[in-house]
């Protein structure tokens, strides 16, 4: 074995530039971040051959001093932080000292820059490093070229021109994104493909996401001793990949498992269907209570209160994805498409006899209440089965009205009803209805599913009701899942599982929720110990449990090509605006849309 020896510096820097420079669009993030630290309030990015040529981004930040160009090429050396205290508060997109000595140590690079106040601009190259007189007028101007060409190995396993430059304009946007205060332009192979201006940031988004996102998504507003604000999509705007979804912690970009957990969380009840939803947040904090230097791209973060940052974007998500769709009509208007969900298995859908698939199989009041493992209903979920099962609805939920038209053009201007009054049932399946704005038109059955739906989990919130195994379900455990179990053992037995040790690697489950009685204990519980060792906190069980309820409202819920009367269908129409996430179905799906007077006036040309 060959004897310990120090390696030289070029190898060194070369070395750390494989943790830095991965491709082209490792070179833009570091320089942009560079650009925005320095204060810079209008950057110009050029690329050729998808920055494998060229990268050139200039700026109009504070510049840098000639004794400093130099010490700016070598490793660890930085204006952002001076000692530990530092560390732990970094406030700057740059800490480490280490991007610009890793990127000239494989590629040809140039920095000119110029100080305000300094009669000229400086220029020092990688190669001579010994600054020299240029001509600037403010900023500084980094210039890559020949990306890798002292080591041809790594530039084969670049990608094609367009893979590459795609990177870099992803790199781009996200950090547009962050700073709609800063002017911004992109041109790849002397074409101009982005030139933002300063805005607003509803504008930036719009510009950048598009009108179709803004009009799909609600705003988020929530402040403690944290705050989150952005934009998130409603279901209906769901993508089949995860390609819109940009999360800025302190205006950095990050991909974090805490935080993607607590969104796929809020999601939960109103996306399926392996669909993701579409966002822009934004979380500040002090920088004091997140760790960035645990990534070499920055990318993750560690929180000091994992917990509380979890469960305050979970429940800021869910108060603002859960407002009643009535309040929020404007996002769903006439006249705008929208890509739709494809109804699930469970869902009713109508055959040529005129009945639908599960309405061959009811469940009546009877049974369901059984199925819920004899949890006592209160009076309004007893009277919805009934609903449901073809009763008349009882007083509780369909209040006395009269249904004259006059009476309900009365009425619709009530703000206590945004949904309006019922007119009539359109082939069994939808329900129109007249409201302050023009009509509304409803998915009866999607509709009574969320709000079935929402009451169940209401009657069932709090202590799970706990069933004891006549004889202990035994499996399998790693060490890691042993020592997670020991750990949260309170924690599990409030999820409704008393579990104990069985052997060295063996653990009994005792008892499990009425809910979930018959569910694979095995496969349940190494979930949940995945979950409760990775996370703060587990919505497994929820999760389980809400998929059950999910199918019972399905079933449960009013059936297409059933007659209602006026009052049920009023009725329905008053429990809507009372639900949370009336808005979408359990599946993800919209239960029902505006027209406006405007957009009937604009289709039949009246005015015209």
């Amino acid at each position: 074995m060959a004897s310990i020896h120090r390696l030289p510096e070029l190898l060194i820097n070369q070395i750390a530039a494989g943790e830095v420079v991965e491709r082209p669009a490792s070179v833009l993030k570091e320089v942009l971040e560079n650009a925005l630290d320095a204060g810079a309030k209008a950057i110009d990015v050029q690329l050729d051959t998808g920055g494998v040529r060229r990268i050139f981004v200039s700026d109009d930040g504070c510049g840098i001093p000639r004794d400093e160009l130099a010490l700016a090429l070598e490793r660890h050396a930085t204006s952002k932080i001076s000692s530990l205290e530092d560390l732990e508060r970094v406030g700057t997109m740059g800490f480490r000292g280490e991007a610009l000595a890793a990127i000239a140590a494989i590629a040809r690079t140039t920095i000119t820059s110029r100080i305000e106040g300094a009669d000229h601009a400086w220029k020092i190259d990688s190669t001579h490093r010994e600054p020299v007189p240029a001509a600037l007028n403010r900023g500084t101007v980094v210039d890559v070229t020949d990306l890798y060409y002292n080591t041809p190995a790594r530039r084969k396993f670049l990608r094609t021109d367009a893979t590459e430059f795609a990177h870099c304009e992803e790199i781009f946007c996200r950090i547009a994104l962050a700073r709609p205060d800063v002017a911004m332009q992109l041109a790849h192979n002397r074409r101009v493909l982005h030139r933002l201006t300063v805005s607003e940031m509803r504008t930036r988004i719009a510009t950048l996401m598009g009108d179709d996102f803004l009009n799909q998504a609600r705003e988020i507003r929530a402040e403690s001793a944290i705050k989150l604000t952005g934009f998130a999509s409603l279901p209906a705007y769901a993508r089949n990949r995860r390609d819109a979804q940009y999360f800025f912690v302190n205006g950095r970009h990050v991909r974090d498992k805490l935080l993607n957990h607590a969104i796929t969380q809020a999601y939960a009840d109103i996306l399926h269907n392996s669909r993701y939803p579409a966002y822009v947040l934004f979380l500040e904090l002090d920088p004091a209570g997140v760790d960035v230097n645990v990534h070499p791209a920055k990318t993750e973060v560690r929180f000091r209160d994992s917990r509380g940052v979890h469960q305050f974007i979970f429940h800021a998500l869910t108060q603002a994805l859960g407002g009643v769709g009535a309040g929020h009509a404007e996002t769903r208007v006439a006249g705008q498409r929208t890509t739709l969900d494809p109804p699930p298995p469970s869902s009713p859908t109508s055959t040529t006899d005129g009945i639908n698939d599960a309405g061959r199989y009811p469940l009546p009041s009877e049974q369901l209440a059984a199925t819920l493992g004899r949890v006592a209903m209160d009076s309004a979920s007893q009277a919805y089965f009934s609903f449901a099962a073809g009763a008349q609805p009882q007083p509780s939920i369909a209040p006395s009205i009269e249904t004259s038209a006059a009476q309900n053009t009365t009425a619709e201007a009530n703000d206590d009803n945004p949904l309006g009054y019922a007119l009539a049932q359109l082939h069994g399946t939808y329900i129109l209805a007249q409201n302050a704005k023009g009509l509304a038109l409803i998915d009866m059955h999607a509709a009574h599913e969320r709000i079935l739906y929402e009451k169940l989990k209401t009657v069932l919130d709090g202590t799970p009701s706990m069933q004891r195994l006549l004889v202990p379900a035994i499996f399998s455990a790693s060490p890691t899942e042993m020592a997670t179990a020991e750990s949260h053992a309170e924690t599990l037995l409030k999820m409704g599982f008393e579990i104990s040790p069985a052997g060295p690697r063996e653990l009994a489950v005792r008892t499990v929720p009425v809910l979930l009685a018959s569910a694979a204990v095995a496969e349940l519980l190494h979930e949940l110990l995945e979950e409760l060792r990775e996370y703060p906190t587990s919505e497994v069980i929820i999760r389980r449990r809400n998929d059950l309820l999910a199918t019972m409202a399905c079933h449960g819920a009013v059936r297409a090509h059933r007659q209602l009367t006026v009052p049920e269908m009023n009725a329905l129409l008053r429990d809507m605006e009372k639900t949370e996430r009336a808005d979408q179905c359990n599946h993800g799906r919209p239960t029902w849309t505006q027209f406006t007077m405007s957009d009937l006036d604009r289709f039949f040309l009246r005015g015209q």
